[in-house]
C-alpha cells in the first residue's frame, strides 16, 4: 500500500508516495537524494541514521516513513546555517572522526544530546537532583548508541564538550524550528 507524505528535510517542504514499509532512511537515501544519514547495520544498532525528528533523536532505519507526515527531520546536512554547526566544528577541532562514515550519525546525536542537556533531561548515570552537566559519564552515557568503528570515541568525547561551551550548541535544532527555515539559529 502506498501513501502520499509531506515531511519537512532540512527546512525544506519534501512531499513523495511511499510504500508504507518504507523506512525514513530509504525515504531519506533512495527517494530524496539526502545521504548523510547512513546504512550501517539496519537494524538500529550503531546510530549512523540518526537523525532529528521534531528535535528529538531518532534511528531512522527504524523509523516508518509514513510516521512522519508533517514533521520536521533535520540531518547532518541541515544543521550548518552558513557556516559550519558548533558541533560540526567541534568535531574538526578535535579530530573526533577517522573513516568518517558514522560522522554524521555522531554529530547529529550530539546535537540532540545537548538539547537534553539544555533542557535538564537526566540520564541514567546522572548523579542527584539538579540539571546533569556534560562531563565525560553523561557525554559517554548518551552518545553510547552511536557506534564508531575506527574507536575515536575518546575524541568524539572531547568534540561534544567542546561544543556544549559554544554559544549556539545547545538548543540550536530547537532555535531553528521555531525561528522557521531559512533563518539563523
Amino acid at each position: 500500500m502506498k501513501t502520499e507524505i509531506t515531511v519537512q528535510v532540512d527546512g525544506a517542504p519534501r512531499r513523495l508516495t511511499v510504500d508504507t514499509r518504507t523506512t525514513l532512511l530509504d525515504a531519506l537515501r533512495e527517494r530524496l537524494g539526502v545521504t548523510s544519514p547512513k546504512k550501517g547495520c539496519d537494524h538500529g544498532q550503531c546510530g549512523a541514521c540518526t537523525v532529528l525528528s521534531g528535535g528529538r533523536r531518532v534511528l531512522s532505519c527504524l523509523t516508518l516513513a509514513v510516521t512522519q507526515d508533517g514533521a520536521e527531520v533535520v540531518t547532518a546536512e541541515g544543521l550548518a546555517d552558513g557556516g559550519l554547526h558548533p558541533v560540526q566544528q567541534a568535531f574538526v577541532d578535535c579530530d573526533a572522526l577517522q573513516c568518517g562514515y558514522c560522522t554524521p550519525g555522531q554529530v547529529v546525536s550530539a546535537v540532540g544530546a545537548l538539547d537534553e542537556f539544555a533542557k535538564g533531561w537526566p540520564s541514567a548515570v546522572t548523579e542527584g537532583p539538579g540539571a546533569p552537566r556534560p562531563d565525560r559519564a553523561e557525554i559517554a552515557e548518551r552518545m553510547s548508541g552511536n557506534l564508531c568503528r575506527c574507536g575515536a570515541y575518546v575524541n568524539i568525547v572531547a568534540a561534544v564538550r567542546q561544543a556544549a561551551s559554544a554559544p549556539r550548541a545547545a538548543g540550536a535544532a530547537s532555535a531553528q524550528r521555531a525561528a522557521g527555515p531559512g533563518v539563523a539559529g
